[in-house]
Parts: C-alpha cells; structure tokens; sequence
C-alpha cells in the first residue's frame, strides 16, 4: 500500500488493545480497503510506533476475527468478501428492496449486539467507545453516517462470529440509502448516537439481554424516523 496507517492516538493499559482498536477501526471504514496488502510487520510496527510483539499480539486478535489473513512468504492481507456475497449485493441493487433489507437488521443485529456483550474483547470495547465519542458532539451528516456504519461493523466483529460479521458488511452496505436519509437531520443524528450509547453501556457490562433490547430500541427508533420523513415528503410532493 501506498500510504502508511496512521499511529493511533489512544494508549489504553495494554498497548495492544488499541492498536488492535485502531486497525480494526480503519478496516471496518474502507480506510484500509478489502484486498489490500498490509506493510511488514517491521514497517507496520514503526509506522504505528509499538514494538513488533505488540503488533502480533493485535494482528492475532483481527486473524481470529476473520478481517485479516496471513500467509507465510505473501504477508497480511485484509479479507475480502467472497465471489456469492457480491452477486447478492448485485441482486438487492437491482431490487431496490430497502423495507426487506430493513427487516434483515432486525433479524440479525440485536443477535449480534447480545452476542458482543458475551463476547467482546477490550480492543472491540475501546473502539467502539471511541466511535461514540466521536459522535457525541456537533458533526455532518456524512460524519454521521460513516460513524454510524463503524460502530455497527464494529459490533458485528465483537460479536465473534465471523459469519454474521460477514452478512453485516452486507447489511450495511444495502442499507446505505436509509441510512443516509435517517442522517440528513440533526434529530437523526442524535437519535443515532443516543442508541450507539445505549447499545455499548449493556455491551460494555456484559449484560446480553439489555444489549438486545438496546438494539431493537434502537432499529425501532431508526424505522419510526424514516417512515415520518417519508410522510413529510409524501405531503411535500402532493402539495407541489
């Protein structure tokens, strides 16, 4: 790759949970895209500025993961999504069926967000507190939404199942255009960053039952916002 990663800022306890927050982060926001060949290990280590058993310590954690794959003698890449997960990215493309793939979040992500209070490691933790930093102050709309999309991600890694975490990329990726409009207001906006809050408090004290409910509150809210926002435009429209 052509630009080197950027060192992160945090340094919590034990170095290699936020290095490991830090590359997961950049992976889950297409910073270092799918595909991509990582630098070696020494180079990784000197741009990051940990020591190299630091990095195979946080590089352990994202292989077991699933979001990183490394091979002797071709170095680390970051995993890509199979030929199958393409085709059905293809196909709701083409259908336009944002109510279905809505109705596939709540299939799937209060599963995951039960799934990350068992299962989440320190790293997943500390990123996903920082995710909600960042979204807790003024920001745009496009901030929004790619804070929006990482947490989500970000949970779904936590949540250990390398499988569901898989069909989340999915999931997010189909639900950009609902996404995109609960984001365009401020109310959305906080509404957003209220329900990540929620969601990271029951992950964070390992609570599975209440990290479920905080995320189907959450898809509720998110469904509410945008069936009042397609009203408003329906009247606009019939009013024209």
């Amino acid at each position: 790759m052509s630009d080197p990663i950027p060192p992160s800022s945090r340094r919590p306890e034990k170095e290699s949970v936020a290095v490991t927050a830090h590359l997961e982060r950049l992976i889950a926001t297409g910073a270092v895209a799918p595909g991509e060949r990582l630098p070696s290990e020494r180079a990784l280590a000197e741009q990051l500025s940990v020591s190299r058993t630091t990095l195979r310590e946080a590089m352990h954690e994202l292989e077991n993961k699933r979001l990183v794959e490394r091979t002797r003698g071709r170095g680390t890449r970051v995993r890509e999504l199979g030929d199958e997960a393409r085709d059905l990215d293809a196909l709701v493309a083409s259908a336009g069926r944002q109510d279905d793939v809505a109705e596939l979040r709540f299939a799937v992500e209060p599963l995951l967000a039960r799934l990350a209070a068992q299962r989440a490691t320190s790293a997943s933790i500390a990123a996903l507190e920082e995710l909600v930093a960042a979204s807790s102050g003024p920001i745009t709309a496009a901030r929004s939404l790619e804070l929006d999309t990482t947490f989500h991600q970000t949970l779904a890694s936590a949540a250990g199942n390398p499988l569901l975490s898989e069909l989340q990329r999915l999931v997010v990726s189909w639900t950009t255009p609902l996404r995109r409009d609960s984001h365009a207001h401020r109310s959305g906006r906080v509404m957003s960053a209220q329900g990540h809050h929620a969601i990271l408090v029951a992950v964070r004290a390992g609570d599975q039952a209440a990290a479920q409910r905080a995320m189907e509150d959450h898809l509720n809210e998110v469904r509410e916002a945008i069936i009042t926002e397609r009203r408003r435009t329906d009247e606009r429209e019939d009013g024209e």
